[in-house]
């Protein structure tokens, strides 16, 4: 990158594992992603033994809300599940940019001659709608309404690809996934209390009898991963107010798969092209959690971040440019929707390599 570019004059910029003054929320963040970082690193060689025997590409299509980490959810290695985040869980294969990368994952999946599992999901939580989805104003039954019709496009434009979309829910009280079946039937996995594998294969042949029994077979690990975490959430006895939204940090782009720690972080992907209204959204959402108490006294980050694969050619400056593009970007519908939470901000532009999950700090201040 060129400190001479003129979108960086004014800036200064650092590396993530350099000495630093302590920035509060920002140290945590570069903290906590050279920590994923070094796991994501340790674990490459599990990956690839996953993969031999599990290798149908998995796709979340999920809400900005950080609570929902599939790796997490479903006790699956990382760099597995490939998460694209909206605000609501809300995506349209109309979208220009998202088809282009939907297309370009799918293409990517058929030269490894590999099959794609794509879960259109929406969440909320069954003690308290205020602890659902604040991106659909905590109404369910938009939320489902609008993962089916997802579901539906990939059906329409991908079934001849190897693509099989399934809708689910996420119950976000015990982290549940709930699973639509092409016949209607729901299953509930928190009420599966018999979780063998014989179950879970029956279980599946049922709901998708469409779907090839080799890509079920890599859809069973996901279902006992989740039984299994959530049988530990029941003996942690989580307080119910640890689902609910207390987020400190604004993510904006892609490359946030390390950024999963609980109500820490409301994250929006840049497909949607009405991207003002979740930006705004989730600045309203930390403005009534400063309000409530909900924050304390920690800053409030507004991190963009921008992928790359290639180190060498365009692709990390082409990176650098859609990063700080974001971070202008979402500066300015704050400054200008929600004027309140500028002073509460600190601002954090990255870009991520994907090879290692480590960000590169273009600006903090």
């Amino acid at each position: 990158m060129d400190p001479q570019h003129p979108k960086f004059s004014n800036l200064t910029l650092i590396h993530p594992r350099g000495e630093a003054k302590k920035m509060g929320g920002i140290e945590y963040l570069l903290d906590l992603n050279q920590k994923h970082s070094a796991e994501f690193q340790r674990s490459t060689l599990e990956r690839r033994r996953y993969r031999a025997i599990h290798p149908t590409e998995i796709g979340f299509m999920k809400c900005m809300d950080g609570r929902l980490h599939g790796p997490v959810m479903t006790r699956t290695t990382l760099g597995i599940i490939q998460p694209f985040r909206n605000i609501g869980g809300r995506f349209d294969l109309g979208w220009f940019g998202f088809a282009h990368l939907i297309k370009e994952w799918v293409d990517y999946a058929v030269t490894k001659g590999r099959n794609c599992l794509v879960f259109t999901t929406y969440h909320y939580s069954r003690s308290n709608p205020h602890r659902g989805c604040a991106g659909f104003n905590y109404d369910t039954e938009a939320a489902i309404a609008s993962s089916l019709k997802l579901r539906q496009q990939f059906e329409r434009v991908f079934r001849r690809d190897g693509v099989f979309p399934i809708q689910c829910g996420i119950e976000t009280d015990l982290d549940a996934l709930v699973l639509h079946g092409e016949n209607g039937e729901i299953i509930d996995l928190s009420e599966i209390t018999n979780p063998s594998p014989e179950v879970v294969s029956a279980t599946l042949e049922r709901l998708y009898p469409y779907i090839p029994s080799r890509v079920l077979g890599d859809i069973a690990p996901l279902v006992m991963g989740n039984i299994s975490h959530i049988e530990s959430i029941r003996r942690s006895k989580r307080p119910l107010e640890y689902t609910e939204h207390r987020e400190w940090v604004i993510g904006v782009g892609r490359g946030f798969d390390w950024l999963h720690e609980p109500n820490t972080a409301l994250i929006i992907g840049p497909f949607d092209p009405d991207r003002r209204n979740a930006i705004k959204t989730a600045a309203l959402v930390i403005k009534k959690n400063i309000e409530d108490g909900k924050v304390g006294n920690k800053d409030v980050v507004l991190i963009t971040s921008a992928p790359y694969r290639d180190p060498v050619g365009p692709d990390a400056p082409l990176a650098v440019e859609k990063a700080v593009e974001l971070q202008e970007a979402a500066t300015e519908v704050i400054y200008n929707e929600v004027p309140d939470l500028i002073p509460h901000i600190k601002h954090l532009t990255t870009t991520v390599d994907m090879n290692t999950r480590a960000l590169n700090v273009i600006d903090r201040k």
